[in-house]
């Protein structure tokens, strides 16, 4: 991102550009977009955007990045004495809607589609999206072993790219799923990773 002069940058501008930048990439990839589109998409002049990043592709890296926060990313504070199975029933709901939104799965397939030519993009949703929750799953697998319902001795890396690769792979299939589907194919994933016991 490039640096500012003069007037206090507009908060609102930076959102509607964000806004803007990621709709044009989920509908048309990072060759359908462009500075211009963004802008009039975004109601701002040219200039406004070339003043806050100083490509196209920066400014779809921080649209990306501005996305985060539409996925659950953090466990509920307080579970230390949760066992890992409740603590992932309680997570399941909010996960499955969001891999459920049809606007992640584009994204998503966008940033893949685009790794060759644009590697700066998928390190922004590696960075944002991949190593925060894989972070989270490594924490969980921790605490099953330390409750004995996981072998002692489980690779978690290979365990972690089994579960994340599961999610990513299922996402990218033409058939999407709903909200419903998204959480029995979860539960299916977690339980196969003895994080969940059988079906409630």
């Amino acid at each position: 991102m490039t640096g500012t002069r003069g007037r206090p940058r507009n908060p609102e501008a930076d959102r509607a550009i964000l806004r803007a930048a990621l709709d044009l990439f989920v509908e048309g990839g990072v060759e359908g977009t462009s500075i211009e589109q963004i802008a009039k998409r975004a109601g701002v002049g040219k200039l406004t955007v070339y003043r806050r990043w100083d490509s196209k592709e920066a400014v779809l890296a921080a649209a990306i990045e501005s996305a985060r926060d539409e996925i659950p990313e953090t466990a509920p504070t307080d579970v230390a004495d949760v066992p890992v199975a409740t603590l992932i029933r309680q997570l399941l709901p909010g996960l499955a809607e969001a891999i459920a939104e049809p606007r992640l799965r584009a994204m998503i397939a966008r940033v893949f589609g685009a790794s060759v030519s644009h590697p700066e993009l998928m390190a922004t949703y590696w960075e944002n999206y991949v190593l925060p929750r894989r972070r989270i799953t490594r924490a969980l697998l921790e605490r099953a072993q330390a409750e004995g319902t996981l072998a002692a001795d489980a690779d978690l890396d290979v365990l972690i790219d089994m579960m994340v690769g599961a999610v990513l792979f299922r996402l990218v299939q033409p058939e999407p799923l709903d909200a419903a589907g998204a959480r029995a194919y979860l539960e299916s994933v977690y339980r196969s990773a003895g994080l969940l016991g059988g079906p409630e």
